[in-house]
Order: C-alpha cells, then sequence, then structure tokens
C-alpha cells in the first residue's frame, strides 16, 4: 500500500544489520500524523490526503487555519503536507498515520530542504575547474566569458553563475528502510537524506 509520512531528521548513525555489515543510515522521527483532510477526484481533481505534524498552540495559529483544524480535528499543528494517492477510499479524515505503516527493506523517496551554503562562486557551486595558477595568469576562479557581446546583448537564462546555493527542495529517490522503531517513532533510513539536522522531511513510500 502507498502511503507517506512527515518527519523530522534527527542525524546520522551507525547500526549493524543481520549479516553482520556496517550501515550508515539517517534517523528520522516520524509522525503521529493525523489526516486532516482527504481529498478526492471527484471534488478536488485528484486523490491525497492532507497529514499534520507537530502540535501547535491554538493562539498561534491564525483564525482560517483554526477553523481548517477544528472542523476534523481538535488539536492545530505546525505543518501540513499532502501525500498523493492513486486512491484515498481506505483512509479516513481523522486516522492516524504512524511509523507501523512502514516495515524493513521498503523503498521510499525523501523530500526535503537541502542545507544552506550561502553566497558559492561557480567553482563550488557548479564545479567549474577554473584557470591556471601560475604564470602570470589572472583568470583563476572566475567564470569566464558569459555570453554575446553586441548581438544579442544579454546574458542568456540559466547560465551558471556565482549566486546562492542550497535552500532548495530535493528528492532523494529509492532509499531503503534499515528499521523500524515503533515505541519511538523512529525510521532508520539507509544512507544520507538531505537538509539539516531538525529538518522537515516527507517520507513517501513507492514498495
Amino acid at each position: 500500500m502507498k502511503t507517506g509520512i512527515i518527519g523530522r531528521k534527527l542525524g546520522m548513525t551507525q547500526i549493524y544489520s543481520e549479516d553482520g555489515k556496517a550501515l550508515d543510515v539517517t534517523v528520522v522521527e516520524a509522525g503521529p500524523c493525523p489526516i486532516i483532510q482527504k481529498k478526492t477526484k471527484q471534488h478536488d481533481g485528484y486523490d491525497a490526503i492532507q497529514l499534520g505534524f507537530m502540535l501547535k498552540k491554538e493562539k498561534k495559529v491564525s483564525s482560517p487555519l483554526k477553523g481548517h483544524f477544528l472542523k476534523t480535528n481538535k488539536n492545530c499543528y505546525s505543518y501540513l503536507r499532502e501525500i498523493r494517492l492513486d486512491d484515498t477510499g481506505e483512509y479516513e479524515v481523522g486516522q492516524e498515520i504512524t511509523v507501523e505503516a512502514f516495515n524493513v527493506g521498503n523503498l521510499v523517496n525523501v523530500t526535503g530542504t537541502s542545507k544552506g551554503r550561502g553566497f558559492a562562486g561557480v567553482i563550488k557551486r557548479w564545479g567549474f575547474h577554473g584557470g591556471p595558477k601560475t604564470h602570470g595568469s589572472r583568470f583563476h576562479r572566475a567564470p569566464g566569458s558569459i555570453g554575446a557581446s553586441a548581438y544579442p546583448a544579454k546574458t542568456f537564462k540559466g547560465t551558471k553563475l556565482p549566486g546562492h546555493m542550497g535552500v532548495q527542495r530535493v528528492t532523494v529517490k529509492n532509499i531503503q528502510i534499515a528499521s523500524v522503531r515503533l515505541d519511538k517513532n523512529l525510521l532508520l533510513l539507509n544512507g544520507a537524506i538531505p537538509g539539516k539536522n531538525g529538518g522537515l522531511v516527507v517520507i513517501r513510500k513507492i514498495q
């Protein structure tokens, strides 16, 4: 069954598999996430469930959002995310999605916001090689020529230039679940996932 859950990246550690291999895993505190709203193809044009994550004080929530929460749930939440599905028939508003919906060996796609790297040059941001370091060269880490002169007298869209690096939505696909800790609402994912420790991630089960 395809499903999804919202989580918070806690960091990386190492565990051992049953055959004694050391695995580098990312620990994610996932859920529990109540279903706040159910969207259907007939009413909304597509099938999806809207999940809430991390409780928030009611006085810190805007009136429209407060009304949205109180229609289905007594609590308010800091984060809302949609999980698109082929069919939402087996889900009900108010139902909680927990790590119990995942098993060891399942493949998931993880979406998060990449770490911010500040203002970066073309060598760090795009992997440019740079120019000669010696023999009187004045071309070291600059981007070099960026296009035409008299005509068309502009820089083309998409030209790789220095700029703000990171803080982008990134999805890493086909990550395997190495362990599920039901008692602590933890998922241990094999390998690295986007974002800083404490960052929000959305985990979508694909298999």
